[in-house]
């Protein structure tokens, strides 16, 4: 896998080769389905977001103060008998273990989990020396056994069948071992206990490093941390100095998120604090030779950084794989370098190369999962565009993301070329709302579903037929259309205008409005995407609206949440915030400003299903307003995963088509399970995509936007 991150037809040969696994994704779709319903119940019973923004403050405190206390650790942890060192790097740490063990004769080394050992290659490098190294965690010695790194930071095995352990097992015994779990569980527990009596030193990770006390911590679901740190006369814990915090308070309000993140667990078996050099008689003084190495491998670097210094409120209970659709579908080896999930991205850049970062950090849809139920906070949807941009900037940009950049930066010059496709489609659309006729030479990955027809006329054109003439309006406010429901879906937004001049509403649609410029974010194209912002700015300056609704949902996360960030240093800051505050989506501008009710609507008795578009209910948190509205109208019918990601993601689709198709065809199988006549969805994107996925497979179920089932069942 790490060869394959060093080319784009290397990494997707890989991805191929995962999703055609299909014990792998049958595992991780039982994984990933049963995780959301058990995280939501155990999250029931505390205040998630109140100790996330706890968890949140005390980490930003303590990489704030990261000299502090580590100075501060150090000298309450050598007051106990332990030695604390520091290494600069992944070779210092790797050497300075290596000389601990040569100065006490160590032969043989026993292992508990630890992400920070997998980040320095710890085994190798003491391999290397001579030592024979052993995992013990069970996952991670199954993996050891196979030659593989772990495909999630708190589950390394999860992509093994227990078929497959018994033969590495057999393997590893000489014996033939039998497939039944229980079995297997008492054969490492035999193989591995004898590693744990012949082992001359013990190496463990660390959850938290304590500076008050100069304690460390291990969190685990298995006795073998307690039997790594304790049994062998020399124990060394590793842990970044990310993994310093101030107090033992801010370790144990942690410990009530990280347990219920990682496996939707109250807390965990075994919860081990060591507070100083404990006793053991197979040294001359009693006393077991404890070590504690800080790595510091960029980490006092990055707490530097005004953005990236976030990344430091992880505290690696892997949530953010176990609710990603790209790791549903691939597993972590194929979404990560070392580190696993959305946070892997990210630490790929600093720890591992950027080469291999610019390849992994497009894997990534920004659908926000992971920022949902982030245990710190972190921004991660955001840092990945960050990472992006950088990149970008320090390599450069690929050809074909400054083509679009610099058509998209000329807002005439885009619609033109727009205006010019609905003609130049004519022979593939024969007058049909999607491409009919493409030669397959076209479609390549692409066929797993129909691509949509660009309109005849845009919205824009006809603006001046349909804009309407509200007398003494109750408020007043502008369309921001966004390219696929101007050039692509003009009759959403028609829909739309018909309901507010309906309502006394004053509408308003400026005609230099561009792309919201989420496309250019996601690729990278920083400068262009400010650009963009500007022009769109300046397109609604002096308009005096009450409201900006748009019926995108990502167009609305992009403008309401994405301007104020990438303004930031600009001129245009409190202007952007100004715009940004006034930013709508559709539904919630009809359910909670109009408040419309169910006497607005001839309720039909049409079966309508929705999907979730990802940008409204995570990046807005809009949840209960389209499906108030659609049970208004028509007789709602629940989706299964409604709030899963359908696969489009803007150019995602293009760059990562065998992901999309997956993704589609989920969403496609539960859409049918309903027995619905409609499905309706707030973002043109989705609608691309959930209609061309329903037109390739003739299904007889109509996908629509949720403006069009409001107007067409509206009273007069």
């Amino acid at each position: 896998m790490h060869d394959a991150l060093k080319s784009n037809s290397g990494y997707h040969k890989e991805l191929d080769e995962a999703l055609n696994d299909e014990f792998l994704r049958r595992t991780l779709d039982t994984f990933a389905v049963a995780y959301r319903a058990n995280r939501e119940a155990v999250f029931k019973e505390v205040d998630e977001r109140g100790l996330i923004a706890k968890v949140a403050d005390a980490k930003d405190y303590a990489c704030q103060h990261m000299e502090e206390l580590y100075s501060q650790f150090k000298a309450e942890a050598e007051k106990r008998g332990v030695h604390v060192h520091r290494a600069v790097n992944a070779a210092e740490a790797n050497e300075i273990i290596s000389r601990i063990a040569r100065e006490n004769n160590v032969k043989r080394v026993v292992k508990s989990k630890s992400m920070t050992a997998e980040e320095i290659e710890l085994n190798p490098a003491l391999e290397a020396q001579g030592l024979i190294v052993d995992e013990t965690d069970l996952g991670e010695w199954i993996i050891q056994l196979r030659h593989e790194g772990p495909s999630h930071m708190v589950m390394p095995a999860i992509h093994l069948s227990r078929y497959q352990v018994a033969d590495d097992f057999t393997k590893a015994t000489g014996t033939k071992q039998d497939s039944d779990v229980q079995h297997l569980v008492k054969v490492a527990r035999v193989q591995l206990r004898r590693k744990f009596v012949a082992a001359d030193m013990g190496i463990s990770g660390c959850n938290f490093a304590v500076a008050e006390n100069g304690a460390v911590s291990t969190v685990t679901n298995e006795g073998n941390a307690r039997m790594v740190t304790t049994l062998p006369r020399v124990h060394v814990a590793i842990a970044g100095l990310d993994k310093l915090v101030a107090k033992l308070d801010d370790a144990l309000t942690a410990l009530l998120v990280l347990p219920r993140n990682a496996t939707a667990q109250r807390l965990t078996s075994y919860v081990t604090w060591m507070c100083g050099a404990g006793p053991c008689a197979a040294n001359a003084d009693n006393k077991k030779i404890m070590h504690v190495v800080f790595l510091d491998n960029g980490r006092t670097e990055i707490a530097k950084d005004p953005l990236f210094k976030q990344i430091f409120r992880c505290v690696r209970c892997g949530a953010c794989a176990n609710v990603c659709p790209v790791y549903r579908l691939v597993g972590g080896h194929k979404m990560g370098y070392i580190y696993i999930g959305a946070i892997g991205l990210i630490l790929t850049y600093f720890f591992h190369g950027k080469e291999r970062a610019r390849i992994l950090s497009q894997n990534c849809m920004g659908c926000e999962s992971c920022a949902n139920v982030c245990a710190g906070g972190i921004e991660l949807p955001r840092l990945i565009r960050e990472i992006r941009a950088r990149l970008n900037e320090e390599q450069g940009a690929p050809i074909e993301a400054n083509l679009l950049s610099a058509v998209m930066k000329n807002r005439k010059l885009f619609h033109k070329l727009l205006k010019f496709a609905s003609f130049a489609q004519k022979p593939f659309t024969r007058g049909a709302q999607f491409q009919r006729h493409l030669p397959a030479v076209f479609m390549g990955k692409h066929n797993f579903k129909a691509l949509p027809a660009i309109a005849n006329k845009s919205f824009r054109d006809r603006w001046p037929e349909i804009a309407p003439k509200v007398q003494n309006p109750v408020m007043r406010v502008a369309i921001f259309s966004g390219c696929a429901q101007d050039f692509i879906y003009p009759e959403q937004l028609e829909a739309c205008v018909k309901i507010l001049a309906a309502k006394n509403v004053a509408v308003d649609f400026p005609m230099e409005q561009s792309c919201c410029g989420l496309p250019l974010e996601m690729m990278g194209q920083r400068k262009t995407s400010i650009d963009v912002a500007k022009q769109n700015l300046a397109a609604f300056r002096g308009g005096n609206y009450d409201y900006i609704i748009t019926l995108c949902a990502s167009c609305a996360g992009h403008l309401k949440h994405h301007y104020p960030q990438i303004l930031d240093k600009d001129y245009a800051l409190v202007e952007g915030q100004a715009f940004a505050s006034k930013v709508i989506d559709f539904s919630s501008f009809v359910h909670d400003v109009l408040k419309l009710k169910p006497e607005d609507f001839h309720k039909s008795g049409q079966k309508v299903t929705y999907h979730a578009s990802c940008h409204l209910c995570r990046g807005l948190n809009v949840k209960e307003a389209p499906r108030a509205l659609i049970a208004d109208a028509a007789e709602y019918v629940p989706c299964e995963e409604e709030e899963v990601c359908c696969g489009f993601g803007g150019s995602y689709s293009v760059k990562f088509p065998e992901i999309s198709a997956q993704l589609l065809e989920k969403k496609v199988t539960n859409m049918k399970a309903t027995g619905a006549d409609r499905l309706v969805v707030d973002c043109p994107g989705c609608v691309m995509q959930l209609r061309g996925g329903a037109e390739k497979q003739g299904l007889n179920i109509k996908v629509d936007h949720i403006s069009e089932l409001l107007a067409d069942n509206l009273k007069k």
